[in-house]
């Protein structure tokens, strides 16, 4: 099973000899300190080394950048320079930063100019659990070119595991020497499903296994880096226990369907068992999309096997200081979002390359008028609408919302989420307390369709 695109196939980039059969650990900062990252223009081997490098866009010349670990109420001090060819920001993905730490340029902050400008960012980390940042200027670009990285905020007493590892997914389009296809933003890509690639990476190259040890139990926080491909992850031989839903604790539950799904943004943290023999290799494959399903790498085992924390009792992570919305006094409004191909887009607005709508409005970046005042300190229920033939990843910034209902049903786990996946043709209800002031985006998280109309703004004062 294999990602193609016109003729590309993911294990002609592997080549013989390619150097990429483990998974190592991404390079960390911890927290604690103040530090400088920089964004520029880099060459990364995303395929082995049977191709030559590509040039991709980075944070610190690596894709991803840097992982950030702090622990939970530590402080983030960073500075961002701006070493590349066009302006940028940095957007905190998830975590409930101040107004002006959230990286929405013409609405927090100013952009960083290119070519050497800074910002620095500072700001509490009042959140336990897996995050992740990257640009919010010029994104579906930006992002699409490699300009991201995760941001770890570990609990005071993180559960018993043996390893704590990240995968961040990347999807790529690359042509037949390894290059990317610069196509960003084309009308097609924005009005369909976005812009989904023809190779995927973990941990920024094309990986053929995971190593396992026997007995060992993994701590896995998977975050999803695509701008647009949706990941239905399948571990063959395996029973991962979710325990967290964007970086907020749930009760531990079996995947559904024994599938991890994530949209884009979003992160899950699954508890993986490594109950299989010595020597052996399970698949994880990835079928979300059934008619292009493929394996994503192996699950390979040692030799050996060890004496640790696989079949221990399961951790509930301790919950965050989130405020419990109230219900009976929360204030409700509908948000529908419509458009698209076999939409209802107006016909003036595709003309002018913008495919969706919010509330009825295409709304672009230069478009930062509010569509919701809501009063600080206050407690809300949105009803979300999916009015549209497409899958859309609805992003709340500043805040984190329970998932209440789907369709009209109670979810089982009221999960916390601040990015809510919803089908086509569906609903999801949600609640949360109003109470981070300022303006803050609402949108699709599918890059493409935010650029192309699917974002806006709500004021919390």
């Amino acid at each position: 099973m294999t990602v193609k695109q016109a003729g590309i196939d993911r294990r002609e980039f592997l080549g013989a000899g390619a150097a990429l059969a483990g998974l190592a650990a991404l390079p960390s900062l911890a927290g604690g300190q103040e530090r400088t990252l920089r964004a520029r223009v880099s060459r990364a081997s995303l395929v082995g080394a049977a191709h030559p490098q590509t040039e991709v866009w980075t944070y610190d010349g690596a894709v991803p950048g840097p992982e950030l670990r702090f622990r939970q109420g530590e402080r983030l001090r960073v500075e961002l320079e701006n070493l590349l060819p066009g302006d940028t920001t940095v957007h905190w993905h998830g975590v409930r930063v101040p107004n002006g730490m959230d990286g929405v340029p013409g609405l927090t902050q100013p952009p960083i100019k290119a070519n050497g400008g800074r910002f620095v960012y500072e700001f509490a980390l009042p959140d336990a659990g897996t995050y992740w940042y990257h640009p919010h200027l010029d994104s579906s670009n930006q992002v699409g070119r490699g300009v991201y990285a995760p941001l770890i905020v570990e609990e005071p007493e993180p559960p018993r595991v043996d390893r704590d590892v990240v995968w961040m997914l990347g999807d790529w389009r690359l042509d037949r020497q390894a290059r990317i296809v610069a196509d960003f933003g084309n009308f097609m890509d924005a009005s369909h499903a976005g812009r989904i690639g023809n190779t995927v990476t973990v941990n920024g190259a094309v990986r053929e296994a995971f190593e396992l040890r026997a007995g060992e139990r993994v701590r896995l926080r998977l975050v999803n880096a695509a701008n647009a491909r949706i990941f239905a992850l399948d571990f063959r031989g395996h029973d991962p226990l979710v325990i967290a839903l964007d970086g907020q604790p749930v009760e531990p539950h079996r995947p559904e369907g024994k599938r991890v799904v994530l949209g884009p943004s979003m992160r899950i943290d699954v508890l993986l068992d490594a109950t299989g023999e010595p020597g052996s290799s399970y698949a994880v494959v990835d079928d979300f999309y059934p008619r292009q399903a493929y394996r994503l790498l192996d699950l390979r085992y040692s030799k050996e096997r060890v004496r640790g924390a696989a079949g221990a009792a399961m951790p509930k992570l301790a919950p965050n200081p989130l405020a419990e919305p109230d219900l009976g006094r929360a204030e409700r409004h509908t948000i529908e979002f419509g458009g698209g191909m076999m939409g209802n887009a107006p016909m003036m607005g595709m003309m002018r390359g913008m495919a969706w709508t919010v509330n009825g409005r295409q709304i672009g970046e230069h478009d930062m008028d509010p569509i919701l005042k809501l009063g600080l300190g206050r407690s809300y229920a949105f009803e979300l609408v999916n009015d549209t033939q497409w899958h859309h990843p609805i992003h709340l910034h500043g805040h984190v919302f329970r998932v209440l209902t789907r369709d009209g049903k109670p979810t089982r786990h009221r999960e916390w989420l601040d990015t809510v996946l919803m089908p086509p043709r569906s609903r999801a209800g949600i609640a949360f307390v109003a109470d981070n002031p300022g303006d803050w985006m609402i949108h699709c998280h599918i890059l493409e369709h935010a650029e192309s109309g699917m974002m806006a703004v709500i004021r919390v004062a």
